[in-house]
């Protein structure tokens, strides 16, 4: 028998529309803004009234990004590092993980404990001894700087997601390739690695999205305009005399697209890898 509404359950339901749109607008306005405000004149930007949608369509800020090889750079600096720092990732955390998952040895639960704690300390408190650290080392202004650095944030919080995700598949796996006397190791990559896609894909786009957008250390780590990756690459539009927020709005938009594009892509198996391990 179908429920009649009440007036009170009819007026719940309105308010609760009317909050999601609320809130629908005020998460996507900004991106609006910026999308809207990319195909601006920087001349139309600062005028008054400001303009919803523009009054002449232009591409001339897209044209100044894509036709300067020097931002460019930035596009192709922001990919290598977060590449880089994703594939050395998963690889060290999926080791990690699976030692945590199917061996007990001394000191595991202290280890554990260490990885964990080391999500408490705020990064922006370690960039002082990391900045130091690269200059010991002579890395300062390259990519190495960038990926070691990238790595130390990054690696925890993936062995303890992987190690979550191995925690869900049945230790039946690995006693079925031992009795064909496989090895751990040929457990691992012939069959815990291949049904582990969602798990590796959450990490991996965790990963990529968190190297990113990272802008605080690649600002102290680099010096060099050849090694500036996209997030400081907009900071360097903004000149002392002048802002060149068209600009800036174009590459905020072509930066934000290949993160959107990876995570409509990969979404099936980010959502999945990522709620794995909290229903074990």
């Amino acid at each position: 028998m179908r429920k009649r509404h009440t007036p009170k359950d009819r007026l719940i339901t309105v308010a609760l529309h009317v909050a999601l749109a609320a809130g629908l607008f005020f998460a996507a306005f900004p991106i609006y803004w910026m999308l809207s405000s990319s195909f601006k004149s920087n001349t139309e930007i600062f005028a008054l009234p400001p303009t919803v949608l523009p009054k002449a369509f232009t591409l001339e800020a897209y044209a100044a990004i894509l036709g300067d090889p020097v931002k460019l750079r930035f596009f192709f600096n922001s990919y290598f590092v977060a590449g880089a720092v994703t594939v050395l990732t998963v690889l060290i955390a999926l080791l990690a993980a699976y030692g945590f998952s199917r061996f007990n040895f001394r000191g595991k639960g202290s280890l554990n404990t260490l990885i964990i704690s080391t999500q408490t300390i705020p990064p922006i408190t370690l960039l002082i001894p990391f900045f130091g650290l690269v200059v010991s080392y002579g890395i300062f202004d390259t990519y190495v700087a960038l990926i070691l650095t990238y790595l130390v944030f990054t690696l925890p919080y993936a062995i303890l997601l992987m190690t979550g995700y191995l925690n869900t598949l049945p230790r039946d796996l690995d006693e079925a390739v031992a009795v064909d006397g496989g090895s751990s190791w040929t457990a691992l990559w012939r069959v815990i690695v291949p049904i582990s896609l969602p798990g590796i894909v959450a990490t991996s786009v965790y990963t990529f999205l968190l190297c990113w957008n990272e802008f605080l250390f690649a600002l102290t780590l680099t010096k060099s305009t050849s090694m500036r990756t996209v997030p400081i690459g907009i900071q360097l539009l903004m000149g002392q005399h002048a802002f060149e927020w068209n600009q800036m709005m174009a590459m905020s938009v072509l930066g934000s697209l290949p993160l959107l594009l990876i995570y409509l892509v990969a979404q099936r198996f980010f959502l999945a890898g990522m709620t794995a391990g909290s229903v074990k």
